[in-house]
């Protein structure tokens, strides 16, 4: 890599085009009545914010920092000519180690707004870069076990960032306003509700990086303002719209994509007793336990060709096969080597010696599986694995995808479909009553209520914890079907 785009890379740089920046001072001011005494941009760049806000905000004293002295020399180049200087000071920090509580003492009464585009990259990715560019390792989002004692775990440095601003800004009077991506805004509304004594309005302007910056990354303008007491964030389609598509909120202990429908549709809320959601098998060795059918045996992904027994490989489909409605046939199968977690795989030595054998010859890779779940199990552990798993009929849809795709899925070969451990399911005895239990899912109120809670951007949007959530109970008796619905939980208590 160059040591342009290394340096790049170190300091999360992506400039902010002018154009965006001067729309996101006219939504402050325009859309919100933003009026600041002082603007404070902390890591400003080459200044498109600093010189969009001196245009709309005259007279107002900005300061602007960035670590990158090139960016601070463009900045003080072109404010000599266009801005005065006792309106303007931009200087060299470094935002990890400058004191930033001393220079807020000098602003107690003054309406302070805080802007521009923090860096848009993770702590590991700046680890990976040897990068100075870093915050001390601290457990700032109070994780749990290992993560918390070494302060290892990832996050992106924008969150640790805007959390400061946040702190900057208890017991006073102004706005934050930046650039980010959509889950770090959601990640510090929670982190903001945790804080009983912390309020903010929050406004979320959805904008297309992959125009503004060549990002392929959900992002938003991500606005604060203080003093009021609403937990609720209005979201708007982009930055040109003054009209909320929708209102993000806490309810129930989770964060709601759409609060309205998820009140209007509250009633559906409920555990399921017989139907739990599962995700699939997870193995954790791809090119070892996943094979693709060859003539008369297996290729594995090392491209090694073997002829197995049956009896311990069935069907996979993982989670483009779902998501894509390719599921009456299979590209791959599964080497499955336990029924249960836990259980002794010794007994494929008998039962089949050329699987055995496989295993043994792959037996190194496998015992360098990362996870620590793997740790003191029996050799060639599999996890997500038990009786569901071997249920004939299924319903199944992808974690991964961005749409709400339920497909029931039948045995092949008289065999069960098995499913990597990106898919979300829930296993039958009968195809009857998948079909039924399909028909409650399909219907408008459990899709829309679903809707409601998924984040679309997020790595995995559809989870076992929101499927969960979903009473199928609840639903039979909204769609006037309660009897049916009970008739095959009468069939599982007997």
């Amino acid at each position: 890599m160059a040591k342009k785009a290394v340096d790049k890379w170190q300091y999360g740089d992506f400039q902010t085009p002018q154009l965006l920046a001067e729309k996101v001072i006219n939504v402050l001011k325009y859309n919100h009545n933003i009026d600041p005494d002082i603007i404070i941009e902390p890591s400003c760049g080459k200044g498109a914010f600093i010189f969009a806000a001196n245009k709309i905000f005259a007279n107002v004293r900005i300061y602007g920092f960035d670590i990158n002295p090139s960016y601070i020399k463009i900045c003080n180049s072109w404010s000599n000519s266009n801005i005065n200087s006792n309106i303007l000071t931009v200087q060299e920090e470094d935002f990890f180690n400058y004191n930033w509580d001393k220079f807020f003492t000098s602003f107690e009464s003054e309406n302070i707004l805080i802007l521009g585009n923090p860096p848009w990259v993770t702590s590991s990715e700046l680890g990976i870069l040897n990068s100075k560019n870093i915050p001390k390792k601290s457990n700032f989002q109070n994780r749990r076990g290992i993560e918390a004692i070494t302060g290892s775990g990832n996050f992106d440095i924008s969150e640790w960032m805007i959390l400061k601003y946040i702190q900057w800004l208890h017991g006073k009077q102004g706005t934050i306003a930046v650039l980010c991506k959509y889950s770090v805004a959601r990640k510090i509304m929670k982190q903001i509700r945790q804080d009983k004594d912390i309020f903010f309005a929050g406004y979320i302007y959805s904008i297309d990086a992959k125009v503004h910056f060549n990002a392929s990354v959900e992002a938003c303008l991500f606005i604060l303002i203080t003093e009021v007491k609403n937990s609720d964030y209005k979201v708007y389609n982009s930055i040109e719209h003054t009209i909320a598509s929708n209102i993000i909120g806490e309810r129930d202990g989770s964060i709601i994509r759409n609060v309205e429908n998820y009140e209007k549709l509250q009633y559906l809320k409920g555990e399921n007793t017989k139907y739990i959601w599962r995700s699939g098998l997870k193995h954790d060795a791809s090119k070892t336990m996943e094979l693709t059918p060859y003539l008369n045996g297996y290729k594995n992904g090392f491209d090694e060709f073997y002829r197995l027994e049956d009896e311990f490989i069935y069907p996979l489909l993982k989670s483009s096969d779902v998501a894509n409605g390719r599921i009456s046939s299979y590209r791959k199968v599964v080497i499955v080597t336990q029924k249960f977690v836990g259980e002794d795989t010794s007994k494929i030595k008998n039962e089949a010696p050329k699987t055995w054998g496989y295993l043994i010859e792959h037996e190194d890779l496998l015992n360098k599986r990362k996870s620590s779940i793997y740790k003191n199990k029996p050799n060639f552990s599999i996890f997500g694995i038990g009786d569901y798993t071997f249920k004939p009929w299924k319903i199944a849809i992808s974690a991964l995808y961005k749409k709400l795709a339920f497909y029931v899925i039948s045995p092949i070969n008289n065999k069960p479909i098995i499913f990597d451990d990106t898919i979300n399911f829930l296993s039958f005895d009968t195809e009857e009553e998948a079909k039924f239990i399909y028909s409650l899912l399909i219907s408008e109120p459990a899709l829309t209520f679903l809707d409601s809670m998924i984040f679309w951007d997020e790595k995995r949007p559809i989870t076992t914890k929101i499927l969960r959530k979903l009473s199928l109970r609840e639903v039979a008796t909204e769609l006037k079907v309660l009897n049916q619905y009970l008739i095959f939980e009468d069939r599982e208590s007997k």
